[in-house]
């Protein structure tokens, strides 16, 4: 088209703004982005300096400020809202506090220290139990003592680990 043709296609976009908003709303479902698209689409028409062949005039403004709408949208839905922002703040972190570490890592070397104190049948039997998960039977079998011994040792292991641990808070 020629810059008469595009100066025509600019007039019937402010002649049809009314009709073309209409339709936009009826398709948009909102008056609000049916005025934006069509701001935008002026926008638009104003940056052209060249048109090519348009068969349907009214058409294609209608299709240029769908589109507008379109892409306005998909831009809306990747920005996050105020509102959304200050709910992500607000999730409760679940890492431990400095004081909830400085407690685990005490608990930890005082495990450790009544570990060591346990007479090394005894701490392997434990270690295999509780922290190994191995059955009791198992336990018995690789050492080559009954199970009723084993159950004993951890009996004393567990006895051992709640009077120290009393005695290394109080």
């Amino acid at each position: 088209m020629t810059d008469h043709a595009l100066a025509a296609l600019r007039r019937l976009f402010v002649d049809g703004y009314d009709d073309l908003k209409v339709r936009l709303i009826r398709r948009l479902g909102s008056a609000d982005r049916a005025g934006d698209a069509l701001h935008d689409t002026w926008l638009r028409l104003d940056r052209l300096e060249t048109v090519g062949a348009v068969q349907s005039p009214r058409n294609y403004l209608f299709r240029i400020a769908l589109n507008v709408a379109y892409q306005q949208r998909r831009l809306e839905t990747r920005h996050v809202s105020a509102t959304e922002v200050e709910g992500l703040l607000d999730i409760p972190d679940d890492a431990p506090s400095p004081e909830e570490i400085v407690l685990a890592r005490s608990d930890l070397d005082a495990f450790r220290s009544i570990l060591a104190e346990l007479p090394a049948r005894r701490r392997a039997i434990f270690l295999a139990a509780r922290i190994g998960n191995v059955p009791r039977q198992t336990i018995a079998d690789r050492l080559g003592i009954s199970r009723r011994l084993v159950a004993k040792e951890l009996f004393l292991a567990h006895k051992h680990f709640v009077a120290r641990y009393r005695e290394l808070r109080d």
